[in-house]
């Protein structure tokens, strides 16, 4: 086979294991992001099967715009309104508590430098609420559950990531400092919430100026890749940048004649198809048996991050709504617990392997942690949604 053979019989071969899995979710009911990294997973272990062409680059310039730009357009606007507090806590402080804590943690229980410790934290601060949204749709949840924990990912993956970079270049100087790292990180959040603002209202004018379904598509597949292009080119945050244009389309829909629809319904599609090929490919490209030999930190890594995660929603939602109006106090440990990790941690793990000035422990206790994460909260989150989500119901009723 030549090599353009071979990419497509890839990708062939994913796609079928992305409907043989689909089946297997339903059957099992068990969120389909989680069923598609185990099979990866297992497909991963048969020899010859490993996946050479994952990379970092790959997940965040292929997959990662058109996942962020697709969460983003689907936010339910109205509800996010009320939950600007919670939600802006929670992808900022709730980031910091989550590296700060988590870096305390995993220096004290892992025998990591403060550094990696810290290096480890950022990389797992990022949040995937993809199984989660799923499962709160299915059982029809109400629209104030699902977006806190959407838009609370959606938030830190841009927050997460731009601090991460930011401890990356301050371990590059040499001289990691608090000050090096705020201003990295006020920069890059600055400037690609610029270059989103900028590249939205463009998009807006465009798509003004159309009244076609296939050039909308167009228009916001362009969008969502090239907002996210400039700001990586300029070394400022891809996310932010698609965070906030996406953000600026769904304030200016009201004001353009869009096929709305057909326009959420390509989003859906390309989502669906986007996150299907990314587990696939992350479970093939995890180090497996380097996993088990860090089993014993993987596991103590992941009991601490779920208590600073803890700690973090307890006291930023306690902070924001105390008597439970907006959020029931019951529906916080599905919160707690519906903080996954995913596609963008593996991406930050890969990003690092083998960087000078960095552990060689820390991107594989990363990846274990979060295959721990997708199986041991995945696996459990629909029960614990019915538990949450009943007395949602009930507050949202009674008030």
């Amino acid at each position: 086979m030549s090599a353009a053979q071979r990419v497509l019989a890839l990708l062939v071969g994913l796609s079928a294991a992305a409907v043989a899995l689909r089946a297997v979710s339903h059957k099992a009911r068990l969120p389909y992001p989680v069923v598609l990294a185990v099979g990866g997973i297992l497909i991963g272990l048969i020899p010859g099967t490993r996946v050479a062409v994952v990379g970092p680059d790959l997940i965040l310039l292929v997959f990662v715009p058109g996942l962020v730009f697709q969460a983003s357009i689907f936010l339910h606007l109205e509800s996010l309104r009320k939950l600007v507090t919670p939600v802006a806590l929670l992808a900022t402080a709730g980031v910091v508590l989550t590296v700060t804590g988590g870096g305390a943690l995993f220096h004290v229980a892992l025998d990591l430098s403060w550094s990696d410790a810290f290096l480890l934290a950022a990389i797992l601060a990022p949040t995937d609420p993809i199984a989660v949204v799923s499962i709160l749709r299915s059982l029809n949840a109400p629209p104030m559950l699902a977006t806190l924990l959407e838009s609370e990912s959606l938030f830190n993956d841009g927050t997460g990531v731009a601090l991460f970079v930011a401890l990356v270049a301050s371990i590059a100087t040499g001289a990691p400092s608090v000050p090096n790292v705020a201003l990295h990180f006020l920069t890059s959040t600055a400037g690609g919430f610029v270059i989103g603002l900028g590249c939205g209202i463009v998009a807006v004018v465009a798509l003004r100026a159309t009244n076609e379904a296939t050039l909308e598509f167009l228009t916001t597949l362009t969008l969502a890749y090239g907002a996210y292009l400039v700001a990586d080119v300029l070394g400022v945050s891809g996310i932010v940048a698609d965070v906030t244009a996406g953000l600026t389309l769904v304030v200016a829909r009201r004001r353009l004649h869009l096929h709305g629809d057909d326009l959420l319904a390509f989003w859906d599609l390309a989502g669906f198809l986007l996150n299907a090929l990314l587990f696939l490919l992350i479970g093939t490209a995890v180090p497996s048996r380097e996993i088990v030999d860090q089993a014993g930190a993987v596991v103590l890594g992941f009991v601490a991050l779920t208590v600073v995660r803890a700690a973090a929603v307890y006291a930023l939602t306690a902070a924001s709504d105390p008597h439970g109006r907006l959020i029931a106090w019951r529906s916080r440990p599905f919160i707690v617990w519906g903080g996954l990790r995913g596609a963008l941690s593996v991406a930050l793990a890969l990003s690092i392997a083998g960087h000078a000035g960095v552990g060689s422990r820390v991107p594989t206790i990363a990846y274990g942690i979060v295959v721990l994460s997708l199986l041991a909260q995945g696996a459990s989150l629909r029960p614990l949604a019915r538990f949450g989500v009943a007395k949602h119901r009930a507050t949202s009723d009674s008030s």
